[in-house]
């Protein structure tokens, strides 16, 4: 009898094993993904969450009134929350899951997590000096100087370049400027953030564009675009491709089986404090929790986390007029808000966290 039980107990223990092994990476925590080739998404109501619906009205008023188009909350990737406001920025027809909008500087997150994967490839690493790819003279500095800027400055914000010039966005020469020794000031500046852009394709021998379709885009279902406007390179796409890379992003660079981004060490770096003058700014990524932060446009640091309503977990790409990608490991949520100005502020930082405000009574845990 004895022996009989035990046997009986390895074959538990093998199969509690086996079944954990089966289990590793993104499925541990039982992500799903919808098909890459499809629209079709599963959904869940979010009463079965045991969350409150009763508080839902209330928070669709405050998204309504904030101008948002587009509205989507995934719970272990499925879609719990899903609403569509108003009309399209062109047009008067309404705003509804296949309508496309701009993601504003939400989209730096595309070209962070496209930097790691051609490192990964081997095609650059973040400590090299940028001129490597753009070549001599892409600034106005001296010669000694511009080779002190490497990728990971661009990355963080930190080239110390100046951000006081007429046209923050214009990267030619002659608007990139000496400001400071690179890596002793953060500063929000889009043109050495554009740039990188020219890295990627410098790097990789295609275009930008070509380099993010193969190895982002087309692998998780992206339908989207990039578009020139002005200086800057700017991301379109319907709420839901947003919606399919932030949950790559809390799969960890996974996407179902396939691995988009295997380097778990750039991931990291990617989505914690980059350097210690803004400790809620990663790899082109905001995050929340921290004891401090900086804002753009200002060099006052302000104290606490950027949003006391929200998950001290949560990492954040965040674009003008209210784009906001945002991941929420501790708690398997992305949420995602495409829309117009809620508060005439050039990142909506005050609305994201009213926007949690609203949220947290909903989900309750």
């Amino acid at each position: 009898m004895k022996r009989s039980i035990s046997f009986l107990s390895l074959i538990i223990i093998f199969f509690f094993f086996s079944s954990c092994k089966e289990n590793e990476g993104p499925d541990s925590i039982g992500l799903y993904f919808p098909p890459a080739n499809s629209e079709t998404w599963q959904t869940i109501n979010p009463s079965t969450l045991g969350w409150d619906t009763s508080k839902l009205d209330e928070l669709y008023q405050l998204l309504e009134d904030g101008n948002t188009r587009g509205f989507i909350v995934l719970k272990d990737g499925k879609i719990v929350l899903e609403q569509y406001f108003g009309t399209q920025l062109i047009g008067s027809q309404p705003f509804n899951q296949r309508s496309n909008w701009y993601w504003a500087s939400a989209g730096k997150t595309l070209t962070a997590t496209l930097v790691g994967i051609a490192q990964e490839e081997s095609l650059l690493n973040l400590n090299d000096p940028s001129s490597d790819y753009l070549g001599k003279g892409w600034t106005s500095l001296s010669e000694n100087q511009e080779q002190k800027i490497s990728i990971w400055h661009q990355l963080t914000m930190t080239t110390g370049l100046d951000d006081s010039v007429e046209n923050k966005d214009d990267f030619t020469p002659e608007s990139l400027i000496y400001k400071a020794e690179p890596g002793t000031r953060w500063a929000y500046h889009n043109a050495p953030y554009t740039i990188l852009d020219e890295v990627i394709a410098s790097a990789s021998g295609v275009t930008f564009n070509s380099y993010f379709e193969a190895k982002i885009a087309t692998k998780i279902g992206m339908q989207g675009a990039w578009q020139r406007i002005g200086f800057n390179n700017v991301y379109f796409s319907n709420a839901r491709s947003m919606a399919r890379f932030g949950l790559m992003i809390l799969a960890k660079g996974k996407w179902g089986t396939e691995t988009i981004l295997s380097d778990q060490e750039y991931l990291n770096q990617m989505t914690s404090t980059s350097q210690s003058i803004n400790e809620s700014y990663g790899y082109l990524w905001w995050l929340n929790g921290k004891s401090s932060f900086m804002i753009p446009s200002l060099q006052q640091k302000f104290t606490g986390p950027i949003f006391p309503n929200a998950p001290s977990d949560m990492v954040c790409g965040l674009g003008r007029d209210g784009q906001f990608v945002c991941i929420v490991p501790s708690q398997n949520l992305v949420l995602i808000r495409m829309g117009l100005d809620a508060d005439e502020s050039l990142v909506s930082f005050t609305f994201l966290d009213q926007i949690w405000g609203k949220l947290v009574p909903v989900i309750k845990n």
